[in-house]
């Protein structure tokens, strides 16, 4: 079951203790989470995150494996892929690109909402928080699920991407139809992985790349993000194929 949500005022900002065991995980996701934190490779990030919360290191989100809190693994048919979380105070809330209402969006979550079609006319949400779409089957994971206060990138390489690499096979092999919106090279780098694996099962996919949205990479080559397509490209494959409302402005 999803945990219920706290008053943002009253929610922990940062990740106080790590004990993926206690996460409050949707349906379809403890035994892949479990047999990696049992792995070495687990073991090894486990310990990881406990030394650099032992040392006084801010970490950030306070529950980083939201994502498979909120989305069950049969619900889903869409998948946001982005980098890593926020790595400001008060951001990241452990799905990727959302934060919680009352806080200011950052300018890659922005920039998503201008390609969502806001701006221009069309007014921007009054929230920043995507988790609407987490519970409607999009899962908004990042490559790596936790970060240091200040630091983008600093939990890269430490373990994460094995983990995101089993939950985008598992998705692979079992959704169908299903879209994945990869921006960014760490994202990028997933594609063949989803590919393969949707083919050898017989799923149905459809794999989009871009740059990050990102103000330092959305507006530039190979594939800038602003001008993608990706959100109407998505929303009209998937209604093809009997999966509708995917992709919907948020409030």
């Amino acid at each position: 079951m999803a945990q219920a949500a706290l008053p943002f005022d009253a929610a922990p900002q940062r990740l106080l203790h790590w004990d993926p065991a206690a996460a409050p995980l949707a349906p379809g996701w403890r035994p892949l989470v479990d047999d990696f934190f049992a792995s070495d490779s687990g073991q090894r990030l486990s310990a990881y995150l406990r030394e650099r919360l032992a040392a006084g290191a801010v970490v950030y989100p306070p529950r980083p494996l939201r994502a498979l809190e909120e989305t069950p693994l049969a619900q889903v048919h869409a998948v946001i892929l982005g980098q890593d979380p926020y790595h400001g105070p008060g951001q990241a809330e452990g799905l990727a690109f959302s934060v919680a209402p009352g806080v200011r969006p950052p300018p890659s979550l922005r920039n998503l909402f201008k390609e969502l079609g806001c701006g221009a006319g069309r007014p921007f949400p009054a929230s920043g928080s995507l988790l609407r779409w987490a519970r409607h089957g999009v899962l908004l994971l990042n490559a790596s699920l936790t970060v240091e206060d200040g630091s983008p990138g600093s939990h890269a390489r430490k373990g994460w991407e094995e983990l995101t690499d089993a939950v985008l096979a598992e998705v692979a092999a079992t959704a169908s139809p299903c879209a994945y919106l990869l921006w960014g090279a760490h994202a990028q780098v997933k594609a063949g992985l989803i590919e393969a694996t949707a083919a050898a099962h017989g799923r149905a996919a459809l794999v989009l790349q871009a740059n990050h949205p990102s103000p330092l990479s959305a507006s530039r080559p190979p594939v800038p993000f602003l001008g993608c397509g990706h959100f109407a490209q998505a929303r009209s494959w998937l209604a093809e194929r009997g999966q509708a409302g995917y992709f919907d402005q948020l409030d």
